[in-house]
């Protein structure tokens, strides 16, 4: 099997929790809780598994396959780390117990859901059985003391919207978490001379996060590229095709599709060579002087495959893309588009652009895609869209996000999104005060919560929301 980059498969752990303590009519019912903590379990299991999304329940903890005492914890935190779940749901089934709960997380070490369903039985005779909520107040407290990061629900009916919307964020950002402890990326080629605005401190990232940049020098993509030419000629021809049937091709692109596609199969082998999520690559200094064209095209059908691939040896950029990935579970392609130019006429709208590396699947079908001088041309389709990018200084790391809506602009070239924000002066003040660089990560969709509750598990992450 080849190795394809980011991981959107995520596993979940379901914990049922009561309080244990001696039963008695009204609140501390077992029989209640314990029904209503095994009918969460089945239902979450029946309406939210999907081919990337799995759960693993109680089951073999216990006979009740309901957390009731810290008897319970290591039990269930060696079946969970043996099944390598990625997050754990805790379900409060009546005042649940906190000691459990805290320490059970705890050593988890994964990021945790707190929920409860509504309590919503009340008795003629006044008896009540459950107290959910009030048992989430202390549950949450327990984790604030041991300084467990945590994800919440509020109180409500399992089947409410506000549940499903808030199990959904919370796999995401899993996934999200996930893929970004222990991320590879690989940095093919040095970066532009100019561009020292991409900078980054090696040591710190993966010291801090465990996530290391993995150099691939140009000499070795020489190497790839000559010997892919040389070997794949039928699938190169096919490929080629391909770009042809998308593109108005001008001369240079019609003589140089054979090799702007060779770039697509050196990129696909470097990916399963050094087993990284994403690349981040030099493109147009030392790329066209080495293999005689620029990768933007290999770069969009990348994108179309499910590859991250970051333009100008942008390391950030690469991680925030990557995020947005997995924040949809590879459904959504992000793209790359800088800050450029603002508007000539709208003072909130800005051009979102890059030379020619976004996927083609994100092409208005009103706009005429063209290849030019070996790189793509066309505007992306409207919708709204997720804005974002971390960066660092002084070994403070931020993770900027906020949203934007597509609206109408002069046409240009390379491939580009114009932007309506808010408030583009607090953009463009962010940018240049910093710590960022115009660089952004852009994807279909409004995953800014999803970014603030990434930034919680990563560590030393703060969310920066405009």
């Amino acid at each position: 099997m080849l190795y394809s980059g980011l991981n959107y498969k995520v596993k979940i752990g379901l914990v049922p929790i009561r309080r244990d303590v001696t039963p008695r009519p009204g609140i501390f019912n077992w029989e209640k809780a314990e029904e209503r903590g095994l009918a969460s379990v089945k239902y979450i299991i029946d309406n939210f598994t999907t081919e990337n999304v799995s759960f693993v329940d109680l089951k073999g903890v216990n006979d009740v396959e309901v957390m009731y005492c810290e008897n319970d914890v290591d039990k269930a935190v060696e079946k969970f780390k043996a099944e390598k779940v990625d997050a754990v749901v805790i379900i409060n089934s009546n005042f649940g117990n906190e000691e459990a709960a805290g320490r059970f997380a705890k050593e988890m070490g994964t990021p945790v859901l707190l929920w409860g369903p509504l309590d919503d039985v009340f008795e003629a005779d006044g008896m009540r059985y459950t107290d959910t909520q009030c048992g989430l107040f202390g549950a949450s407290r327990q984790f604030q003391r041991l300084g467990v990061k945590f994800s919440y629900i509020e109180n409500c009916r399992i089947t409410d919207e506000a549940f499903a919307e808030g199990l959904k964020k919370f796999i995401a950002v899993a996934c999200m978490v996930k893929n970004f402890r222990g991320m590879r990326i690989a940095q093919v080629g040095c970066r532009p001379k100019p561009f020292c605005s991409v900078m980054i401190n090696e040591h710190e990232l993966l010291a801090k996060f465990g996530v290391q940049v993995v150099p691939v020098n140009m000499a070795t993509v020489i190497d790839k590229f000559n010997r892919v030419m040389r070997e794949n000629v039928d699938e190169i021809k096919k490929g080629a095709d391909l770009i042809r049937s998308q593109y108005e091709m001008d001369d240079i692109g019609e003589n140089d599709a054979e090799k702007m596609y060779a770039l697509v199969l050196v990129y696909k082998e470097i990916f399963e060579e050094t087993k990284v999520q994403a690349i981040t690559t030099e493109c147009w200094t030392s790329m066209p002087l080495g293999v005689g064209v620029v990768p933007c095209t290999a770069m969009s059908l990348l994108a179309d495959m499910g590859y991250i691939v970051a333009c100008e040896s942008d390391v950030f950029g690469a991680i925030a893309m990557s995020m947005l990935a997995c924040a949809t579970l590879g459904s959504k392609v992000p793209f790359f588009g800088e800050f450029t130019v603002r508007h000539p006429e709208n003072k909130n709208a800005e051009l979102l652009w890059h030379c020619g590396p976004f996927a083609y699947s994100l092409k208005a079908e009103d706009s005429v895609a063209k290849s030019v001088n070996q790189r793509p041309w066309f505007r992306v389709r409207d919708g709204k869209f997720t804005v974002c990018r971390m960066d660092q200084d002084n070994g403070k790391y931020t993770f900027l996000n906020g949203t934007c809506a597509s609206t109408d602009g002069p046409y240009t070239f390379g491939t580009y999104l114009w932007a309506q924000f808010d408030d583009l002066n607090k953009w463009e003040r962010k940018l240049v005060e910093g710590p960022y660089i115009h660089h952004m990560a852009e994807i279909e969709g409004d995953y800014t919560e999803h970014i603030r509750e990434f930034c919680k598990y990563a560590g030393d992450i703060i969310p920066d929301n405009l």
